[in-house]
This record gives structure tokens, sequence and C-alpha cells, in this order.
């Protein structure tokens, strides 16, 4: 090893020693004052590319009519321009709530129409009613796309939804299929079913019970006598 290749590692240790002793500068031949405060350091100007503050949450609708112009604006993923409005009697005391239209609605232009309508003219015939003497109504206006209904379309759906209930105040609400039951009783339809429910929403308590809807008991039919168990419970409410 010759007298070069000492040198230059006598140098490395060196640098090795004062990098573990803190030094991070190296001190050149200017003199310098070393106790002299530091200059401030300049605000960083905010960029012009950051992203706008969060819109207001939409004002809560102060009556059915503006319930209803709150369905007609509401965006729905895949959706086409039509919009399905409640349908019935406000006043008749008794208020149906489903998840959403069903394909042949959209094609019909109404809620709960086709095979699915007709069973549930025959489920309401039963207990004394028909269309005309309840309130329909749908979480979503529209059908999105694939039918299923997302957590970033379900909870302002919710909202809109127990406001809804409120303003119609009936005296008992039929709350059909598990996105409704879920949106309205946090639960699924098994498990809610059976049994009364109590929707407090502001300030307005409403009974509620759940049961299946009229499109799964054509596809389950053995369900049917659950559900009549259900209607006779929602009836036996209305005579108290």
């Amino acid at each position: 090893m010759g007298p070069g290749n000492i040198q230059n590692d006598e140098a490395l240790s060196v640098l090795d020693w004062w990098q573990l002793a803190g030094v991070d500068t190296m001190i050149d031949d200017s003199p310098r004052d070393w106790l002299a405060k530091a200059a401030p350091v300049p605000a960083i100007a905010a960029s012009t590319d950051s992203p706008p503050p969060p819109a207001a949450e939409a004002a809560s609708p102060t009556d059915l009519a503006a319930v209803h112009d709150a369905l007609a604006a509401m965006s729905v993923p895949g959706a086409g321009e039509e919009r399905l409005l409640p349908e019935g009697d406000v006043a008749s005391g008794v208020m149906l709530m489903v998840g959403m239209p069903e394909t042949s609605d959209v094609m019909e232009g109404h809620l709960l129409s086709g095979a699915t309508g007709r069973l549930l003219d025959r489920m309401l015939a039963a207990i004394g009613r028909d269309r005309a003497s309840v309130y329909l109504a749908s979480l979503l206006p529209a059908r999105p796309t694939g039918g299923r209904m997302d957590a970033a379309l379900a909870a302002p759906a919710a909202r809109l939804a127990l406001r809804h209930v409120a303003l119609a105040a009936p005296r008992i609400l039929l709350v059909c299929g598990e996105d409704a039951c879920r949106a309205l009783l946090d639960s699924g339809v098994a498990k809610a079913r059976g049994r009364l429910h109590e929707i407090n929403h502001d300030g307005m308590k409403v009974r509620a019970i759940a049961t299946f809807h009229p499109c799964q008991l054509l596809e389950h039919p053995m369900q049917k006598a659950a559900a009549w168990a259900d209607l006779l419970l929602l009836l036996g409410e209305l005579e108290r």
C-alpha cells in the first residue's frame, strides 16, 4: 500500500468522524457570522391548484312537494332522464317504500308494474286496499346500472327517504325489500320482518313493518306465507 492510499484512507476516516459528530455543512474560506440569526423563511403562497372546499349539503326538504323535486333532480348512475315519483294517496295512512324501480317499471312508467304489480294489487286487496288507497314511493326514482345501490348512492337516498316518511307521516309504513329495509330499518329484511319497528326522525315517530318485495315473492313463492303474516300485522296496527 503506497503513501497516497494511506492519505486517502485517513481523509475518509476524518470525514466519517465529522459525519458521526454531526457536522453537515462545509466551511468555506469567506468569514461567516455563525451566531447571526437566520433570515426568516418566506411564506409559501397558496397553490391555485388546490381543490375547492366541499359543497354544502342541500337543505332538507320542508314539504312533500320539495321531496318530489329532490327525487326528480336526483342523479342516478346509468339511468336515463325519466324519474318515477311517488303515487297514490298520502292521506291514506298507509305508505309503501321500495328500494328502486324494476326494469319493467321503467318501461311502463310507474312503480311496481307488470307481474310484480299484479301481485301487489292482490296483496293490497287481501287487506281491503288498492293502489288508490296507499301511498307508494321508492328510495331511488330511477334504476342504477346493474340494479345495485352502492354506499355512495344509498346514504343520501336514505336521508331523503327518512325525511320523506317524516313529512308523509303515515299511520303505518310497509318497508318492502332488502334495500329499503337496510336504508330505513338498518337491517336486512329477513331479520327485520315479523315485528313492529318505530322510525323516529325529525321528531316524527312512524310505526313500520318490514316484508319481502313482491318481486322476491314471485321468485320465491314459499315466502308468500311470511308476507301474508306481515300484512296481517299491518292490518292489526291499522285496526288498533
